[in-house]
């Protein structure tokens, strides 16, 4: 019996020597790159912070509602590895869980919430559309935390730990237009930046950075081009990645614009 025994220890130390070790899976790139997820990036702002992103040799999960639309990012694509083209819906539940689901243990450094419906028409209180304000809410407020929720557990294994919602002067009681006009967007943007103030008393405990992004008065078509003080877009990308880069925890909860300063609630 004690030779049946040693005999068994000695084959286990045995197994234990040859058998290649076997590691927990590696969810973090092979070149330590950091990763972000960008919502709406076909166009404007959110294609930018693709392009900028990638050139700083980022890996970035480009989202969009139409990839086969999106011609632009498919060409940056095309030249560039770190890029990855997904679909996604901020309003889809199914489209949210897949894309869930296929990242799912991988760390996300920067939850990067741009998708929105940006400001349109000037519709007085009399014909004002209520049905527009469901679509409003439901992109521009809602689908943002619906993302969160979902790739909450890719930040917090990460890095830098970071969800950067951009959001709107138009959303401030304190900076936002005093006209009669944009309601829809208006509303919208000022219960995303309640939602995501709310989530920093969560990801304070947890470790993770949560602000709300003003990008200024931007360029991103021909009707904001003639506005006097519009920024061409990359020059609103590159300062509001020098703020993502200078975030530190104590910016958790912060309603900011491009230049670092605090917005007014």
């Amino acid at each position: 019996m004690a030779h049946f025994v040693t005999m068994r220890i000695f084959l286990i130390i045995i197994a234990l020597l040859f058998t290649p070790p076997v590691f927990a899976q590696d969810t973090t790139d092979s070149a330590g790159k950091p990763t972000v997820l960008i919502t709406g990036s076909n166009r404007g702002i959110g294609f930018e912070f693709v392009r900028q992103l990638a050139a700083r040799d980022w890996r970035v999960i480009a989202t969009t509602r139409s990839p086969e639309q999106a011609s632009e990012l498919a060409a940056l694509a095309e030249n560039d590895s770190n890029i990855r083209i997904e679909t996604l819906d901020v309003t889809d539940d199914a489209e949210i869980a897949a894309l869930k689901e296929k990242y799912t243990g991988e760390p996300i450094d920067v939850l990067l919430l741009n998708a929105a419906i940006g400001p349109t028409g000037l519709q007085p209180f009399a014909k004002l559309n209520m049905e527009d304000a469901q679509r409003y809410f439901a992109v521009n407020a809602i689908g943002p935390m619906q993302v969160a929720q979902a790739f909450y557990d890719n930040v917090k294994a990460s890095k830098l730990k970071q969800i950067v919602v951009i959001s709107s002067d138009s959303g401030s009681f304190g900076a936002g237009s005093k006209i009669p006009a944009l309601w829809h967007y208006k509303a919208s943007k000022a219960a995303l930046n309640m939602y995501f103030h709310t989530l920093a008393f969560e990801t304070k405990r947890r470790g993770v950075i949560t602000v709300m992004l003003h990008p200024g008065m931007v360029a991103t078509n021909p009707s904001t081009a003639r506005l006097p003080g519009a920024m061409p877009t990359p020059d609103s990308v590159r300062q509001m990645l020098d703020v993502i880069d200078a975030l530190t925890p104590e910016d958790n909860g912060r309603f900011i614009d491009y230049r670092g300063e605090s917005m007014p609630w």
